[in-house]
């Protein structure tokens, strides 16, 4: 039996995600025409004996989870449940925290998903992969290729070339270490419990430790008492990381393995990288689910290359849309629009003649006609090998607004004959006139 765990974090994450993770929680965004966190489900299910997806995260259980739940069960045959953190325990400690959750059933192995990357995920390759290695395994990672420059802002791995076991684990090295860069995505056995119950236990004692010797230091009379009848208020230090506090003193021993992949992958931590994991998930619809992309037809708007459009939505027969557009449910694209790299989201209404170019344009927006709303691509640099997006900051260091994709918030009015370029726009707001390379507060 095998399971599957998804760390989707929680409200105090995705900033870089915002506007649109305000609105929604940002594994629940949907790329390619379904939630970010579909995708993950959706290779779950091709795997052979998986029983079960636990969804981890620290979200206050909503109505937008709850239905999703439930759809992906019908639609997957599969036993799909949520567990809350009652606060953040980083990468691992969620796991070690609903450890009898996960164990219950006896799985033979169980993967771990980081929600915020996308990819054509090699699951039953790295089963496989690790099938081979022998139960001595505790874990194998997925790597691929990054250049020397970018394998900076990503764990490193260090590997035995002919037997790929990690020698060396560094997350995000200030130096160069390796090419090879952790992808997020992870395959466990269970007795990996027990190397999170030591970190656990270490982790409490030196808490402990730390506390009262500091307590000890401002008020020599609490010397000898424990550390939580000095300060009640004090905080268990409960929180592991995968990267740092495993896979760092597990590199080397013999049982962390990496399994390679060059198939598509990349992080989702902004907007400008949903417009790229839109891209490729449609291109993956060519080869797994034709069904799901629009076909130029009679009375039917002109398609180019891959596009998505919700069967509610309607689409004016004279627009054109594509290459890689997704378009939501009830949304509205009026005559001779033009869209093109963009995610329009439910319930937005794109007037006549408007033209939209490497943008999301938010729930229920309304672009008025003969409006051009632009963004600039944040594209991996095509002549550099195994390149993958940069996330850049939002400001440059001369404090201006670096260009990148444009982003309107929901419930946003744009007129008419107006042009929004590089722009982002918060949510309910009317705007009165041309923006450019600006966040409309």
């Amino acid at each position: 039996m095998i399971k599957t765990i998804i760390l989707i974090g929680g409200p105090m994450k995705g900033t870089r995600f915002r506007p649109l993770s305000l609105e929604l929680p940002k594994p629940l965004f949907p790329v390619a025409g379904y939630p970010i966190i579909y995708h993950h489900i959706e290779a779950c299910s091709k795997v052979p004996h998986m029983k079960e997806v636990i969804l981890i995260g620290f979200y206050q259980p909503n109505d937008a989870l709850n239905k999703f739940i439930s759809n992906v069960q019908q639609e997957f045959k599969i036993q799909v449940r949520y567990l809350q953190e009652y606060t953040a325990l980083g990468t691992a400690g969620g796991l070690y925290h609903f450890r009898d959750q996960i164990l219950a059933g006896k799985p033979d192995s169980f993967f771990v998903m980081n929600s915020d990357v996308c990819g054509d995920f090699p699951l039953k390759e790295m089963l496989s992969f690790t099938v081979q290695k022998g139960g001595g395994s505790h874990c194998t990672v997925l790597g691929t290729e990054a250049t020397r420059q970018q394998s900076l802002n990503y764990g490193c791995i260090v590997e035995n070339k002919n037997t790929h076991e990690v020698l060396h684990y560094v997350e995000k090295p200030e130096t160069y270490i390796s090419t090879t860069i952790n992808c997020g995505v992870y395959l466990f056995s269970p007795d990996i419990f027990c190397t999170l119950e030591k970190i656990f236990k270490k982790n409490q004692e030196d808490n402990y430790k730390i506390h009262f010797f500091s307590y000890q230091a401002g008020n020599g009379w609490c010397s000898g008492l424990h550390e939580r009848d000095c300060d009640p208020n004090m905080q268990m230090k409960e929180t592991i990381r995968l990267e740092q506090d495993i896979f760092v003193p597990m590199a080397g021993s013999g049982k962390l393995y990496v399994y390679h992949t060059d198939r598509f992958w990349s992080q989702i931590k902004t907007s400008g990288a949903a417009i790229y994991a839109n891209r490729h998930y449609l291109a993956l619809y060519q080869n797994w689910h034709k069904e799901r992309l629009a076909k130029n037809g009679e009375l039917k708007p002109q398609i180019i290359g891959d596009v998505y459009i919700h069967p509610t939505a309607d689409v004016h027969p004279t627009a054109v849309l594509g290459p890689n557009v997704s378009v939501g449910k009830h949304a509205v694209i009026g005559e001779g629009a033009r869209v093109r790299e963009s995610i329009v989201l439910e319930g937005a209404v794109l007037q006549d003649h408007c033209c939209v170019l490497y943008s999301v344009i938010g729930w229920n927006v309304t672009i008025g006609m003969w409006t051009r709303v632009e963004g600039t691509p944040n594209d991996p640099n095509p002549n550099k090998p195994f390149a993958k997006v940069d996330v850049k900051d939002t400001f440059s260091p001369d404090g201006k607004l670096n260009p990148s994709i444009t982003v309107i918030g929901s419930n946003v009015q744009v007129p008419s004959e107006v042009i929004l370029l590089n722009a982002m726009v918060l949510p309910d707001k009317s705007l009165a006139g041309s923006c450019k390379n600006q966040i409309i507060l």
